[in-house]
């Protein structure tokens, strides 16, 4: 087994960088770190005699596992033996990224860690693009996989593949076990790996005879962590400094990211913004942290963020980052960025901060625990009689909302809109239900036209931007939570990768809904070619409009699945209505949109934020001042 060291848990693009966690004395650094890490059990077995596999599955049920996902294959077969009589529940999947897709969106829809389980070879290289997806999300998942025999290990031997080193540069953390003694032991440094800290995927990869030897279970084991200490609480100087520009600055602006989600922090947000009264944006990654409909939201920033938002981060004075990343689609050009604000960047992760944008003022920690001792520190500051007046930089932010708001225009050859479906389909479902995206023109306008009004009920591959991510994960959401509707709102391109899914959603009883946004096209790739390549369309007719191949109908059909089609705008409430009728099966509804609808407003790929279009040929008209 490859024990962790200091060095290798986490990815070198990862690794605290030198002066990136402010200096303290060594009583408070260790005040601010997680204490010695327990074992995350729920259940504490008797020991036992058993297989490496036997030992393997009763970890998983000593952690509290419920649910895997996963395919078997020669070498994790030993593992399918005791997993047959388990209490914990195997999802059997037509493919192996769909497994790992759906690990993501169970874990991101409960806040568990989700597991899959492939076999070796090509079974655990199916498993890489849902690794690289949960790697670049944060999502706490854990992939266990069969290797070939120890002794045939580096020979090339048949359905070999070097998953630990394959995935080395994508994973919190990875394992290659070489004892059946050390099962217990590495499952439950996995699962503490992934959920803590930074959440990540974290690979455990098991060969063959080790899975097939005896060994005594016993739980629960002892962790040997030593160089894994996340830092939780913040400084308090830091803290103290950030209270201080917030009551000065007159043009602050709260940068909300997916940490605060992940780190249970809505709440406190909510309270720390209505106590500033700072306007506040919320990445894509981040929709539901604070809700759409508050009057302190100015939407979500970046490439196809609103106008408010891009504007209101481009123009402060003081940018308070909370668990985001400063990544390129929401800062465009970097170094045109925000050029006149004073930035603090909270995060868990020290390797993120000071790595796009030079941090003023650097606070590593729980978002949690910042947001809440940002509150109490700036409560001393306003009892102090420190507290800025907001009243121009609103008066700005609400006339670009008023004169910009999110919208689109009707089709001019009467095609149905794809805007209007996706607004009509979260207006009648509301926002109680899970809404998870593809990735496209479909996704953004999932983003900009459902109202997210709690946590965790958007769910998209927003780091990696993988197709075919939306099917397989709204299976995994909707096992992690039955009682909730899930939505898949997906395109026709993306569809097509990942549809086999339903195959399991239909045996399995897991009654999603899938909404198809067929246009016909490689949507977003056609609008690039049109805006930027002379409307040469180069592969990207998919020939589900021409040739109607695949019928969407059918396809569903075949698929278990109850299929739906929708082709005007009268007809969109009631098919989503049918649809919502329908619970004892899955949903497909096949919506017929027309091909040119675009994703506005725009910044396009390497151009400043200040470059932003509200629409074709439109650019936001702001005052010289502003500028």
């Amino acid at each position: 087994m490859t024990r962790p060291t200091p060095e290798t848990l986490a990815h070198t693009a990862r690794r605290a960088r030198a002066g990136a966690e402010p200096a303290g004395d060594v009583d408070s650094t260790a005040a601010r770190t997680a204490a010695t890490p327990a074992v995350p059990a729920v259940r504490t077995p008797a020991p036992a005699q058993v297989s490496g596999a036997g030992s393997l599955v009763r970890s998983l049920e000593a952690l509290g596992v419920d649910v895997v996902f996963g395919i078997p294959g020669g070498a994790i077969l030993p593992a399918y033996d005791p997993l047959y009589d388990s209490t914990v529940r195997h999802i059997l999947v037509r493919h192996e990224q769909g497994a790992g897709h759906a690990a993501t969106g169970y874990a991101q829809a409960t806040g568990k860690v989700g597991v899959c389980i492939a076999t070796s070879g090509p079974g655990a290289t199916n498993l890489v693009t849902p690794i690289a997806d949960a790697y670049m999300d944060s999502v706490a998942m854990v992939a266990i996989t069969g290797q070939v025999a120890r002794p045939s290990i580096g020979t090339d031997a048949f359905q070999e593949a070097d998953i630990q080193g394959i995935t080395l540069p994508i994973t919190k953390h990875n394992f290659l076990v070489q004892n059946p003694e050390e099962i217990p032991q590495v499952l439950a440094e996995a699962f503490h790996l992934a959920s803590t800290g930074r959440p990540g995927p974290v690979l455990v990869d098991i060969p063959k005879d080790v899975l097939q030897a005896p060994t005594t279970f016993a739980w629960p084991p002892t962790l040997g962590l030593p160089g894994y200490r996340p830092t939780l609480h913040p400084h308090g100087k830091q803290i103290r400094e950030a209270a201080r520009l917030m009551a000065g600055a007159r043009r602050p602006v709260l940068y909300v990211g997916g940490g605060v989600l992940k780190a249970g922090a809505t709440d406190g947000l909510r309270r720390l913004a209505e106590l500033t009264g700072i306007p506040v944006v919320t990445t894509l990654m981040a929709l539901g942290a604070f809700p759409d409909s508050h009057p302190q939201h100015l939407g979500m920033p970046g490439m196809h963020g609103t106008v408010a938002a891009v504007y209101g981060l481009q123009k402060a004075d003081l940018i308070v980052a909370l668990g985001a990343r400063f990544d390129d689609r929401v800062t465009g050009k970097l170094d045109s960025f925000a050029p006149d604000a004073t930035v603090v960047h909270a995060d868990i992760d020290p390797a993120e901060i000071g790595k796009n944008r030079h941090a003023d003022v650097p606070i590593v920690g729980d978002a949690r625990h910042v947001i809440d001792e940002l509150i109490a520190a700036v409560t001393v500051e306003r009892a102090a009689g420190h507290d800025s007046d907001l009243g121009d930089w609103w008066t700005q932010l609400d006339d670009l909302r008023n004169r910009y708001p999110l919208g689109y225009d009707e089709p001019a050859d009467g095609t149905l809109s794809p805007q209007y479906v996706i607004k009509r389909l979260g207006e009648i479902v509301g926002p109680d239900a899970i809404y998870v995206a593809g990735v496209g023109q479909h996704q953004m306008w999932a983003s900009q036209f459902i109202s997210y009004e709690k946590p965790h009920t958007w769910l998209n591959s927003g780091g990696l931007g993988t197709m075919g991510y939306a099917v397989p994960a709204a299976m995994g959401a909707k096992v992690g939570k039955p009682d909730t509707v899930v939505w898949a709102v997906d395109g026709d391109g993306c569809f097509q990768m990942t549809n086999q899914e339903l195959a399991t959603c239909a045996l399995e009883g897991i009654p999603v809904k899938i909404a198809v946004i067929n246009n016909g096209n490689l949507g977003m790739v056609r609008q690039w070619q049109t805006l930027f390549y002379n409307e040469r369309y180069s592969n990207t007719d998919l020939g589900t409009h021409k040739h109607r191949i695949p019928d969407f109908l059918k396809l569903a059909e075949a698929l278990g699945c109850v299929g739906l089609r929708c082709e005007n705008a009268d007809d969109v409430d009631k098919t989503i209505a049918a649809a919502m009728e329908i619970n004892d099966a899955p949903v497909v509804i096949d919506f017929v949109v027309g091909k040119d609808a675009m994703v506005w407003p725009m910044v396009a790929a390497g151009t400043s934020n200040d470059e932003i279009m509200f629409a074709r040929g439109v650019r936001p008209a702001f005052d010289e001042d502003d500028i």
